[in-house]
């Protein structure tokens, strides 16, 4: 495709947000922020402040209007790389990383445990610095979190959460894409997420309150989240002034919500617990008798891969369900994130 003096202009004024923003978001909000992203690892949005938070919602938002919806052509990546360690299999993470680096003009490659040696015949330290050495930034799906604070130390490039046992970053900026386009903002909003304790589950805890959002948590006993996320989330709800339960009754939590949440009950790596954990969620699939408990505008929301004990087939096919949208948004979530990185001149 020609690169043309329209292009250019496209490409040169979208450039020039990423310092001090003076536009709107796609659904009409007017944002006024100082950010800078530039070099920035995404370990967890913890380490995001709101204005952050929000700058990245814009500009997936600006790119999905431009890209999609106008056929612009931004190849703001042109002749950058990125490195993709995929230590757990995704449909949704490959797939949106590697087709959206490519509608940027960039070009990533993928390396399972097969492809490199990863901690094995090669130390983490040793990764980091020479795949630091040949690509622009290293999107990293690991089983460990202490893999990725390791690889961040040592890397002198982006280190970008693609999933770890403690958070799923990715996924969470996806969320709030979806429920920003279908609700026109977050404000206000409450996520109910009935289900397991887990990585999704984290990332909700330490972000929602900076974007104005209500949580309520219900998890059977013994799956609760971890008690430093915990501390974590109920430190920000105070901050900013919004409200956060936890409990154990799913219909408590679904009580005028205006989002309902769930997610695998037995992630990658916990197959041998699965009886176990079969038993201990029993009451916890979402159903429309669940959604009976909510706000008459509530929403559905499910990462995917989905198993009908998690939801049932009335719910996840309903019109009130945004999986597929949700799917979709992780890639232009994750194109934002490559873009505010600087990973271009």
């Amino acid at each position: 495709m020609l690169f043309n003096r329209r292009n250019f202009i496209s490409i040169a004024k979208l450039a020039g947000t990423s310092k001090k923003l003076l536009r709107q978001f796609w659904y009409g909000i007017p944002a006024q922020m100082n950010v800078d992203l530039k070099g920035r690892d995404l370990l967890t949005l913890q380490n995001y402040t709101d204005d952050e938070l929000k700058y990245l919602l814009w500009m997936a938002s600006d790119l999905k209007q431009r890209i999609k919806h106008k056929g612009e052509y931004l190849p703001l990546m042109q002749g950058k790389s990125l490195a993709m360690i995929f230590e757990k299999r995704s449909t949704r993470t490959r797939l949106s990383a590697e087709t959206g680096f490519a509608l940027l003009g960039g070009h990533a490659s993928f390396l399972t445990t097969q492809d490199i040696h990863l901690g094995t015949n090669e130390s983490l330290t040793d990764t980091a610095r020479v795949l630091s050495s040949m690509t622009n930034a290293i999107l990293a799906r690991v089983y460990n979190h202490n893999d990725l604070d390791l690889m961040a130390k040592e890397a002198t490039v982006p280190i970008i959460n693609g999933l770890s046992d403690l958070y799923h970053p990715l996924q969470i900026l996806a969320d709030y894409l979806t429920l920003q386009e279908h609700y026109g903002g977050l404000q206000g909003l409450t996520t109910a997420w009935i289900g397991d304790g887990n990585n999704v589950l984290h990332s909700f805890m330490v972000s929602a309150a900076k974007l104005g959002m209500h949580l309520r948590i219900a998890t059977p006993r013994g799956f609760e989240p971890d008690l430093r996320i915990t501390k974590i989330s109920e430190q920000n709800s105070k901050e900013y002034g919004t409200k956060l339960l936890l409990t154990t009754d799913p219909l408590e939590a679904a009580d005028s919500a205006n989002v309902l949440v769930t997610d695998t009950w037995i992630s990658m790596g916990q197959e041998e617990e699965k009886k176990e954990r079969l038993k201990a969620f029993q009451g916890y699939q979402i159903t429309m008798q669940t959604a009976k408990s909510a706000a008459s505008n509530w929403t559905f929301l499910h990462c995917l891969p989905r198993k009908p004990e998690e939801v049932d087939d009335e719910v996840f096919y309903s019109p009130q369900s945004l999986v597929f949208q949700e799917a979709e948004n992780r890639k232009w979530t994750i194109m934002s994130i490559l873009k505010s990185g600087k990973l271009s001149p």
